[in-house]
Parts: structure tokens; sequence; C-alpha cells
């Protein structure tokens, strides 16, 4: 890996009345030729990224965009060079796109976007627009099931819809009857429910699996279908890569700061965030004291958004 200062590139996000994305699809003589990307270009000295993103669609697709709010940036580390990824949403332009440069372009509903080949700092784009920007873990339920299912209905009543049944400590017989209630609950309201670590409780669902880092040398593939989410937590980059040739569709990343959860394991802070992230091209989630106050933060170093039990659970947690 390279130990330059990362390069500075800028892409838009580019959507037409109907509500389709625009990927432009990279020439021959290029790295990375024939993989899709969004739009942009380099960033030149003394450019703000609005100007460059504004330069470069003028520039390679012929078009007056007015440049919105970040996305999201994405630092990514390639064998012979380092760059970040400044995506932006394109509010509004003027003219028809065209590939001046040669590249062919292409008009793509959000929801095919991911099988598209793609550079893999593109990868954590598609994930920004189309996967939530929290996700919930739950608490242990204590001696209450009522109160915990009342917290879980509150969580997916405030918008919650990836979460996370963590039920450490829970005997068989209960985790099965709270994971059928909570599997319902989030049927009814369009949320996606995984179960950590329980493989045998996620087949039987149909729901998805999250894996404890422990858990990720357990496997030599991915134990769950492409049908439902596979997940992990990781903390370097070893575990990164293990979640990434597993086959996970994303992994919660930290802590990026000490939480009560885990007093005893300090924080690794942004930086070292961010770094970590330029290893792999897996959507991830910041975890270790985050807030939804935190989503801007966390995108700003390259993540899809939050992971957190206390900010996101809707009752007070003893």
């Amino acid at each position: 890996m390279s130990s330059s200062p990362p390069v500075e590139v800028v892409a838009g996000v580019i959507c037409d009345a109907r509500d389709r994305i625009l990927l432009a699809r990279r020439t021959e003589g290029r790295d990375l030729a024939g993989l899709w990307e969004f739009p942009g270009g380099k960033r030149e000295p003394g450019e703000s990224p609005e100007a460059a993103l504004a330069r470069e669609l003028h520039e390679e697709l012929g078009i007056e965009a007015n440049v919105g709010a970040p996305l999201i940036a994405v630092p990514q580390a390639y064998p012979h060079k380092r760059l970040r990824l400044d995506v932006r949403r394109i509010t509004s332009y003027r003219g028809t796109p065209k590939g001046l440069d040669g590249q062919a372009l292409a008009w793509v509903p959000p929801d095919k976007l991911a099988s598209y080949a793609m550079p893999p700092a593109d990868r954590p784009v598609v994930a920004a627009l189309r996967q939530p920007d929290r996700y919930l873990i739950t608490p242990a339920p204590g001696d209450d099931d009522d109160a915990w299912l009342t917290g879980l209905d509150r969580a997916l009543d405030a918008g919650i819809v990836r979460l996370q049944l963590r039920l450490h400590g829970v005997d068989r017989e209960r985790r099965h009857r709270l994971v059928a209630a909570a599997v319902l609950r989030g049927e009814a309201a369009h949320a996606e429910i995984i179960v950590n670590g329980d493989l045998a409780l996620a087949r039987e669902f149909g729901i998805g699996l999250h894996l404890p880092a422990a858990q990720l040398r357990e496997h030599d593939a991915r134990p769950v279908g492409n049908k439902v989410a596979l997940s992990a937590s990781c903390h370097d980059e070893a575990e990164l890569l293990s979640a990434e040739r597993l086959g996970c569709d994303f992994a919660v990343l930290g802590p990026v700061r000490a939480t009560p959860t885990h007093p005893q394991a300090s924080g690794i802070g942004w930086t070292s965030f961010s770094r970590l992230r330029e290893a792999t091209s897996l959507p991830l989630y910041a975890i270790g004291g985050m807030a939804p106050a935190d989503i801007g933060e966390a995108r700003r170093h390259g993540a899809q958004g939050i992971a957190a039990i206390r900010s996101l659970w809707p009752l007070p947690i003893g």
C-alpha cells in the first residue's frame, strides 16, 4: 500500500426524471478499465470539491451541474495509490449527459446498481444510496420480555429499518420466542431483522446473520443465502478482509469511542477508522459511542452510518 497522500477525487450522483442514476464506464487504457463508476474526476490543487465536480461534469458529460450536499467520502487504497472519493448529490443540471471522452453511459434504477461491476471505492457509495444509515443493536432483554418488545415496537415506529437481535445470556427457548416475535414485527414494519451469532435461528426464520469477530474464523464459505444479510463485527484490517472474503454484505467497525458495553476497549478514533476503511470495499457502520448526530462525521470518514445500542434504543437501559 502506498504511503503517499491520497489523490482527491470527486464524483456526482445524477438522477433523471425517473429517479434512475447515471453511471459511466471507464474507458480502455485507464486503471480499472471497463468498470462502472459515478461520473467525476480528479480535484485540482486549490479547487473546492464543488468547483471540481462542476468542472469535471462539464468536461466529461457536457452538462452544467448544481452541486448539492455531500453523500459520503470514501478513502480507498489501491496497490500503487491511495484516493479519497468525495461524492456529492447533483440537485439539478442543464443539458443532456453525453460521453464526451468516449465513455459509455447508463441510466440505472437504484435497485440495479449493485449488479454493475464497480471500483472498490464506489461500492460504499451504492450502499449509502440504498441502505439505512442507522443500524440498531438491541440491548439484552433483562427479565421483562414485554418491555423489550415494547422497545422494539417503538424503535420500528421511529423509523429503524435494520436491526440486530443481540440476545446474549438468553436461554434457547426464550431466545426462539423473542426472535419469532421480532420477526413478525419486522415483517409488519418492512424492517430487516438480523440475529447475532445464531446460525440455526437465522436459517430457521430466514433472517440475516451477524457474526461476532470470533465466528469469522469458523466459516469457510458464506453461511446464509444471498437473499438475507450477512454482517460481521470487525476491529482490525485482518478481520475486515476475512469478512470480505466470506461474502459479508457489510461490517461494523470500531469501537470509535469507548462505550459502557465495552469499557475496557479504548476507541480507535476517526483517523484509524478512515485508514481501516481504505483496506476494504465493504460498506461499514461505525460503532462505539455513536449517536444519530455522528452520522455526518461517520460519512465523512467513509462509513455507511452508525451502529448503536443506547442512542437508538427508545427506552432506558439499566
